[in-house]
């Protein structure tokens, strides 16, 4: 088995080298949008939230930026907050951002698009993903067609950017096993030319479980998102490992967690603290599962305003954004995970 991927991987490499146009990033995979290759993931994260949660009937807007803000001025916030976020966790390479239809289908999407154009021409890799509006929570999609239009327009503007990741649906929790993969399967089908390994497919229910999605082999090239939170259930330390183990089972290898998280800014001590705690036990078995698995994680969240989650704070004022860590425990449970 090792002999015949290594020499898929030459006959890819070789194919590749005759390419003109096509000059990857970090990872170092050359593939077409079809072929499945051996998956190499490079993802060490922080979600950039809404300081509303990004369950908004209207614009989702991350904090620090305003309605009222235009590109460039996104821009010039974004370099601050990026700035910031490499400053205070050194190592993070990629943010998640939040995306609805209106905030795609109307005026505010002439601005956001600075976020991803910015973090991009830095290096960093951008998850846009899509959540559903306040009003409704049900995990269904609230209007198919405005959902196909919006995932239109973003496609068309960033298929071809290998920094930019998309994730179709934020925790489908609404959906039956066989109705998601029908939708993941036309979305599949929608967009033949967008690169798989740059498509991160929630697990079934509050993107709780990968196994049944990961098993599917029509999606055998995606990425898969995983979600788990310490208020979820209370469980020792090696508890909560073999928990997280059992939520992607056999895929470590293609599953990035796009959401954990627990109270920074009560200032319990994440780095030796008593494992009594459940939030201690829960953030230490999480590092540890990503660090020895080699399991890519995006916390939740690295910024949204108000949230006792925050692994940061925003200060500051207008374009003059100052970050500062609202504790350093956590960061360095986030950073050991990665294997920093």
């Amino acid at each position: 088995m090792r002999k015949s991927w290594m020499l898929l991987s030459i006959l890819s490499l070789v194919w590749a080298s005759c390419k003109k146009d096509d000059v990857p990033t970090q990872p170092q995979i050359i593939e077409t949008p079809n072929t499945e290759v051996p998956i190499s993931i490079n993802i060490a994260g922080l979600n950039w939230a809404d300081g509303r949660d990004n369950f908004v009937d209207g614009w989702v807007i991350p904090s620090g930026l305003t309605a009222g803000d235009n590109y460039n001025t996104v821009m010039a916030k974004t370099e601050a907050i990026l700035n910031g976020f490499s400053t205070e966790v050194k190592g993070v390479n990629t943010i998640r951002i939040p995306i609805n239809p209106p905030s795609v289908t109307e005026a505010w999407w002439n601005a956001y698009q600075g976020v991803i154009d910015k973090a991009t021409a830095k290096g960093f890799k951008v998850i846009i993903a899509c959540w559903e509006g306040e009003s409704s929570k049900d995990g269904l999609i609230d209007d198919t067609n405005k959902f196909w239009i919006m995932w239109d327009i973003v496609v068309a503007k960033y298929q071809d950017n290998a920094n930019v990741y998309v994730e179709p649906f934020n925790e489908p929790h609404g959906y039956s096993l066989s109705q998601l993969t029908a939708i993941y399967q036309q979305f599949l089908d929608r967009y033949p030319n967008l690169t798989r390994r740059r498509i991160i497919l929630d697990g079934q229910g509050y993107a709780e479980n990968v196994t049944g999605v990961g098993g599917d082999a029509r999606f055998k090239s995606c990425l898969l998102g995983l979600h788990n939170y310490a208020f979820w259930a209370s469980r020792s330390e090696s508890a909560w490992q073999v928990d997280w183990r059992n939520r992607y089972g056999n895929y470590a290898s293609r599953t990035v967690i796009t959401e954990f998280g627990a109270g920074m800014s009560s200032g319990k001590d994440y780095q030796s603290g008593n494992q009594n705690d459940n939030e201690i036990a829960y953030i230490i078995a999480t590092s540890e599962v990503c660090k020895n698995d080699k399991i890519a994680s995006v916390y939740w969240p690295g910024l949204r305003d108000g949230d006792s989650y925050s692994l940061l704070s925003r200060g500051g004022s207008g374009t003059n954004i100052t970050l500062s860590t609202v504790n350093s425990s956590g960061v360095f449970r986030l950073r050991y995970g990665w294997g920093l």
